[in-house]
């Protein structure tokens, strides 16, 4: 969900700014070539991803994933330390199999299933049986304790190592997080120390430009500074747990990382509107819309009577929208570049 994502995009920025001002010369966006912006073969074409489980619910490392496509080619991938497993670029077609072999198990064969155009298909009920006296469990991992190791991780993804990056995912198959996960990721965001100095940069930037319309002053600074923080706090708070929790929804953003340049973009912006249940499958992002358009309302309590109203609800609503896009854009093409400690990282 992104945000990407589930600061406040307002404050988000501040923290980015910063960084782009300490950082410029860092910041680069690898271009892809015209061809592939040109290849509508390439631009339709979808990815397959999976985590590959024992009878015990145990996730099995190191299988051999082979995609029989319905022409008769293949494709391998293999799973890794939690199981899961992703093969992009794969062309839409009716027909595709998944067969899996891992040393202990008997191979496992999927049901025949089709492939859209730029459709990223999740295999689930992925389980290996064992063979003879094989019985062993490499590794056994509930789907709770995968998500507490990725979150584990989640946690220690810093842009140039201070600015947080919790709320974005780069497993190719996370697990769901728990209630108390979503909880906690969000609040760590909303108390780090980088959080209250991308306010108080933000701030300081609002009183030059004397916006929104406080007095001058230290008074006026210190009234911009606790609705800033109190902007991100709610908007995080409510879209980033408590509407997740309730809609059983994944705050976080989903990194693509593979495909197009127009793909990757088109996943990106609609990230503030569809994003991953709880249950895999995707759904409108009714977390993220819902959470900017409460924290939203709770700000006309508190801004000056100038900057309330209709008119400044909806602007403010429109372009903490269209922030969220930006912002999940440049989590695709760049930040991943710039953070440390970013599974998987290409």
């Amino acid at each position: 969900m992104a945000l990407t994502m589930r600061f406040n995009v307002r404050v988000q920025f501040a923290s980015w700014l910063m960084l782009f001002v300490l950082a410029a010369a860092n910041s680069c966006i690898t271009a892809q070539s015209a061809d592939s912006l040109d290849s509508s073969a390439n631009l339709a074409a979808g990815g397959i991803s999976g985590t590959v489980l024992d009878a015990g619910s145990g996730i099995v490392p190191g299988a051999t994933i082979v995609l029989q496509g319905p022409t008769g080619a293949s494709r391998t991938a293999t799973s890794d330390a939690l199981g899961a497993f992703a093969v992009p670029g794969v062309e839409p077609a009716n027909g595709y199999r998944v067969l899996i072999h891992a040393n202990g198990f008997a191979d496992w064969q999927s049901e025949p299933f089709p492939i859209g155009a730029g459709q990223l298909f999740v295999l689930r009920e992925i389980e290996l049986r064992p063979v003879g006296d094989s019985a062993s469990v490499i590794v056994t991992a509930t789907s709770t304790e995968i998500a507490a190791e990725q979150v584990r991780i989640e946690e220690k993804q810093r842009v140039l190592g201070f600015i947080p990056n919790y709320l974005v995912v780069y497993d190719r198959n996370p697990a769901p997080l728990t209630a108390r996960m979503k909880l906690k990721l969000a609040f760590k965001v909303a108390v780090d120390p980088v959080t209250f100095g991308g306010v108080a940069f933000l701030s300081a930037i609002n009183q030059a430009a004397d916006t929104p319309d406080y007095q001058q002053g230290l008074r006026g600074y210190g009234q911009r500074v606790g609705s800033l923080y109190a902007d991100g706090f709610t908007d995080l708070m409510l879209g980033g747990a408590i509407l997740p929790i309730a809609l059983h929804q994944d705050p976080r953003y989903f990194y693509q990382g593979t495909g197009t340049t127009r793909s990757r973009i088109v996943h990106a912006l609609m990230s503030a509107f569809v994003c991953p249940g709880d249950n895999g499958r995707r759904e409108p992002n009714f977390s993220s819309v819902g959470g900017d358009l409460i924290s939203t309302a709770i700000s006309e309590t508190y801004y000056p009577q100038s900057n309330r109203g209709p008119g400044s609800f909806a602007g403010s609503f429109l372009i903490n929208t269209g922030e969220r896009m930006v912002s999940a854009v440049a989590q695709e093409f760049l930040l991943r570049k710039l953070t440390s400690n970013a599974k998987n990282a290409n």
